[in-house]
């Protein structure tokens, strides 16, 4: 097969830009190790010229996510429309997305895309903006039989979310990613700070009964379930720090589940995905409860992670297939796409 003119989309102006650029470095590494040309482009200021590389992509994750008030005002300067105008995205034979949370993830810079007749790689805009709205997302988990914990109405007083889910409780916001702005409540008081804090990255602020157990994830490539990850995380959940910092969790590919169990959860990743429209690639996390060893399901990555220490990876190198081919078939599966 020819190589492929692509240009990788990193970086934006979400709080997760930091793990974007850190995808986009991987990405790009190994398109050019299996001989594409490869062009990079951050939304929030344009084409990356090949001469600054190095030094725009060299920068570490982070234990912390960036200043989001520097976001904001960053925000305010991005390309937006003129994007789609850019040479390097307009004549590319496939964009890559490495954009996390944001319009990277929630389907506007896909629908912008589509509009201009340019191909990508992941989900449609349709499934990147309902697995970014997890509230949306647990809706259609719930018709489609995928057990999601149990969760409060939009907006509903601390009162009664206490009273509807009792403790302990999960709080997050609704629309992002990496754990942002996620809080774990154990006692009544730590509710409204909770809200607060989730209120500060998105309006709609989602609050779920927490799952005691095991943190589990599994990847979704062309509709097949690669083996399952098992996180054992730094802190008392797989918060950002935890997730960006190289040592800091523990991870075991595949996961130590029995035979039933791994069709179980396989079965479980797969009709998520369907019933949220995800395509191509997607990472669904799970929770297996401690007592009865239920999965539930959390919520759907349709623009998942592809740095140094995230999970796609792995479960891809579990199933043999080393990261350039993974990126690989991302890509040549948006260019037949395209073609039809």
């Amino acid at each position: 097969m020819s190589p492929l003119h692509v240009t990788v989309l990193l970086g934006g102006t979400s709080e997760e830009r930091r793990v974007s650029l850190a995808s986009g470095r991987a990405v790009v590494e190994a398109l050019r190790s299996r001989g594409h040309q490869v062009l990079t482009v951050d939304p929030a200021f344009g084409a990356i010229p090949s001469a600054d590389e190095d030094r725009y992509l060299g920068g570490a994750v982070g234990a912390t996510p960036p200043d989001l008030d520097e976001l904001r005002r960053m925000g305010r300067s991005a390309l937006g429309a003129a994007l789609a105008e850019i040479p390097a995205v307009r004549d590319a034979d496939v964009v890559f997305i490495a954009l996390h949370g944001g319009d990277g993830e929630n389907g506007r810079i896909q629908a912008l895309l589509d509009l201009a007749g340019v191909r990508y790689t992941g989900s449609g805009h349709l499934g990147c903006a309902i697995a970014s709205d997890k509230r949306l997302s647990k809706e259609l988990l719930d018709l489609a039989g995928v057990p999601t914990p149990p969760w409060a109405a939009r907006l509903a007083s601390p009162a009664v979310v206490l009273d509807t889910l009792g403790l302990p409780l999960v709080v997050k916001p609704s629309n992002g990613g990496s754990t942002v702005g996620l809080t774990i409540v154990r006692r009544a008081g730590e509710l409204e700070p909770a809200i607060g804090l989730a209120a500060r990255y998105d309006a709609d602020v989602l609050c779920e009964r927490f799952v005691p157990g095991r943190e589990l994830t599994v990847t979704v490539l062309d509709g097949a379930a690669l083996p399952a990850v098992e996180i054992f995380p730094g802190h008392e959940i797989y918060d950002y720090e935890s997730k960006y910092t190289p040592g800091m969790s523990r991870y075991e590919t595949p996961a130590a589940l029995a035979a039933d169990e791994v069709g179980r959860l396989g079965e479980l990743a797969v009709r998520a995905a369907g019933a949220l429209r995800q395509s191509s690639f997607t990472r669904i996390d799970f929770r297996r409860h401690e007592d009865d060893g239920e999965f539930w399901c959390l919520e759907a990555n349709a623009v998942p992670g592809l740095t140094a220490t995230s999970l796609v990876p792995k479960a891809a190198a579990a199933a043999g297939i080393p990261f350039p081919e993974l990126c690989e078939r991302i890509v040549r599966a948006a260019a037949v796409a395209g073609e039809g």
